[in-house]
């Protein structure tokens, strides 16, 4: 009894300590076993212990002084509050941070010598291979031998080495992929990704528009795609298989005047007749990155290499000011797709630095076991991971008081760290909780990179906590190599993607017919920088749509300036409806907080102009609901969840109480909700293969059933 007294006296020290309540209701009735009395004085002795090392550490990180302002991030240009650059890019302030890569790195060539130069020549690229499913590696020689292989037997089999020959790649993310594009580069010849996902319609209109005559694929499914659209595809004439061939499929094919060769053979031809390099200029194609698009058929952006070398150094600037450097130990790992220049960026800011990549084994379902074994030290993803993780985290603890409780202090002690500028994963909470988090990563994780959406605040503060690493966000697209803004590292504050990067002005334009004005700090984001798409290929009226004539990309995306610089997308220009009553919806905004909420996996919202309210799509969250289902009384099959009324009405009530939390409008609430039980996917082709919703397909999937909602709704009222 006296014991547990001194419990309660400690636990009643500890929350006056560390600032907030710590729990609702006394702790000595709960005190029944020696294994809650320990987890409760471990949490209340690391409560002291973590709250006296902040202490010890307050003024180190916390008061260190840094390059850029987070009150001040970016430049205002020609005195117009509209218009802002990077500090990065005035001299002579910043002149130290300032490198020309160009004057090095030419090519995909000098790139790799580099790597090899400060790694010695060391591992980089990895695959699972080995007898227990290890990482197996080749060094960079190898791969710099291999990429000549390539390219010397391509040449063998009759392909021209310059800068008009193109080759696809239809595969998913593998060695092989990435010395196919570097093979290809070390003769002058350009690459031309294929998504593994796209349809026969936008592969065959890749394959006209580019007039490639050859393919590197990687299964039968992929290559009967494009031998059974032969007959539309004329300049098709070869498939390098990067899996075994099947003879049946080589006999199909030559019948329709198209011959497959394995990889290995073409490797082989290449090492018997090696072929002197051929390397590009600068300013010459390096590739022609066909966009995912939510619409219509793909446009082919053509970069160089001038582009993505500037851009990637651009981004290292950014994270040199907040002391992060690369080096020979650091290891990504491959999944997001390589055709989109997102993952293709990673892997030149890696190889610069002599890192290490390792590939993922292609299935989904077997990442958290790639990251097990690989232990990544950079990981890049998009945010629907990350809110998995988020989602994860909480509903494994949501059957415990004490590990919910533990969970809960454990971020909040370790957000009082994280708001002085400190992430580290040695203390006590990281023992004691945050290991197990960290290790579904891989254990090693020091900097986490965002793209592609926007990260929910909660989210963001939920990685810095439990992975004790930066997290850093990124805003840009395809047509600019990939960047153009990224959140500083140093900056913990959240709900934007930072300032515009070295050598980006980034400014914003009046788009009137929805009601967005500069004089209100809102517009049309608009990018001018040297890493900009040289057009459109083949398109010069889409290239005149997106690049004006004074050189400015418009994005299509709505933002604004925050006070303190930083820039906060608020949705793409095309994706805003209005409403009856004269408002406009950002759907993407409210997808995003809905999201938030412990029953929904996706989210869409659309809406009719002649009403008052947008209404919504929700796929509930398996993994969450097939385990709270039972326990409170609904049906544990997700189709027959989906059908019940008193679910559905649940769940509309909590998103609807969330975002009232989020502060979101009284007309941004959805007024009714469809609840379907099928995950979208790339592979159902309701999301890009970045993981955003692909909003034609789903509203061409619902709209009728969405109507349905708003008949429903006035018969009712």
């Amino acid at each position: 009894m006296p014991f547990c007294m001194l419990v309660n006296i400690v636990w009643f020290i500890a929350e006056r300590m560390v600032g907030f309540t710590l729990c609702e209701v006394d702790i000595y009735p709960i005190v029944t076993s020696s294994y809650v009395l320990v987890a409760v004085v471990s949490a209340v002795v690391g409560f002291i212990w973590t709250k006296t090392m902040a202490s010890t550490r307050e003024g180190q990180t916390g008061e260190k002084k840094h390059t850029i302002d987070v009150n001040n991030q970016s430049v205002i240009l020609d005195g117009r509050p509209e218009c802002r650059g990077s500090w990065l890019s005035k001299p002579p302030r910043y002149k130290e941070l300032k490198e020309d890569p160009i004057k090095e790195l030419k090519s995909i060539y000098d790139i790799l010598q580099k790597g090899k130069r400060l790694s010695n020549n060391g591992q980089c690229l990895g695959t699972r291979s080995g007898p227990n499913r290890e990482y197996q590696w080749l060094s960079y020689q190898q791969v710099i031998d291999k990429c000549q292989e390539l390219g010397s037997g391509l040449i063998q089999l009759g392909l021209k080495p310059n800068n008009d020959t193109m080759v696809g790649i239809f595969s998913k993310n593998r060695y092989e992929w990435v010395v196919t594009s570097y093979g290809l580069s070390f003769y002058s010849m350009v690459s031309v990704p294929i998504y593994d996902t796209l349809g026969p319609d936008a592969v065959t209109h890749i394959v006209n528009q580019s007039g490639m005559e050859v393919v590197v694929t990687e299964t039968d499914e992929y290559a009967n795609i494009l031998i059974n659209k032969k007959q539309d595809m004329p300049s098709l004439k070869m498939l390098v298989m990067l899996n075994t061939v099947d003879e049946g499929l080589k006999d199909k094919a030559r019948k329709l005047g198209i011959e497959i060769y394995s990889f290995s053979k073409v490797l082989e031809m290449g090492r018997h007749n090696l072929k002197e390099l051929m390397l590009p200029k600068v300013t010459d194609v390096y590739t022609i990155s066909y966009t995912s698009g939510t619409t219509g058929l793909p446009k082919g952006v053509i970069l160089n290499m001038k582009s993505i070398v500037v851009m990637i150094e651009a981004m290292m600037q950014t994270f040199r000011i907040g002391g992060i450097y690369l080096g020979p130990d650091d290891i990504h790992i491959s999944y997001l797709p390589l055709a989109h220049n997102y993952d293709r960026g990673s892997h030149i800011m890696l190889l610069i630095h002599g890192g290490k990549i390792g590939y993922w084994s292609g299935d989904v379902k077997k990442l958290g076991e790639d990251l097990v074994v690989l232990k990544p030290t950079i990981f890049a993803s998009a945010p629907r991971l990350f809110n998995r993780l988020y989602d994860a985290a909480f509903s494994a603890v949501k059957d415990s008081w004490i590990k919910s409780r533990l969970l809960k202090c454990a971020l909040a002690c370790k957000k009082k760290d994280v708001d002085k500028g400190i992430f580290r994963k040695d203390t006590f909470w990281d023992k004691l909780v945050m290991s197990k988090l960290q290790s579904k990563l891989g254990g090693n994780v020091r900097m986490i990179l965002s793209g592609s959406a926007p990260l929910s605040p909660e989210v963001v503060n939920f990685l810095r906590c439990s992975m004790g690493c930066v997290v850093v966000e990124a805003y840009g697209q395809t047509e600019a190599t990939a960047g153009l803004t990224c959140t500083l590292p140093f900056d913990v504050s959240v709900g934007h993607v930072g300032p515009p990067m070295a050598g980006v002005q980034l400014k914003l334009v009046d788009v009137p017919e929805m009601g967005f004005h500069v004089a209100n700090n809102t517009g049309e984001i608009c990018a001018k920088c040297e890493h900009l798409l040289q057009g459109y290929y083949k398109d010069s009226v889409k290239t005149s749509e997106a690049l004006d004539e004074f050189g400015w990309l418009h994005t299509g995306d709505i933002g604004t300036w925050l006070p303190n610089g930083a820039l906060k997308i608020i949705d793409r220009k095309k994706h805003i409806f209005k409403l009856s009553q004269g408002e406009y919806i950002a759907p993407e905004k409210v997808e995003v907080i809905y999201v938030e909420t412990r029953f929904v996996l996706q989210c869409y919202i659309n809406g009719d102009s002649t009403k008052d309210k947008p209404v919504g799509v929700v796929v509930p969250d398996p993994d969450y609901v097939t385990t709270w289902a039972p326990k409170n009384g609904f049906p544990t099959d997700m189709k027959e969840l989906c059908q019940n009324q008193n679910f559905k009405d649940l769940v509309l009530k909590e998103i609807q109480r969330h975002g009232t939390t989020r502060q979101l409008k009284g007309f941004e609430q959805v007024l009714d909700i469809i609840l379907d039980s099928e995950p979208w996917s790339v592979e159902n082709c309701l999301l890009t293969p970045t993981f955003k919703n692909k909003r034609p397909q789903l509203k061409n999937k619902y709209w009728n059933r969405m109507q349905n909602l708003y008949k429903s709704w006035n018969r009712n009222s």
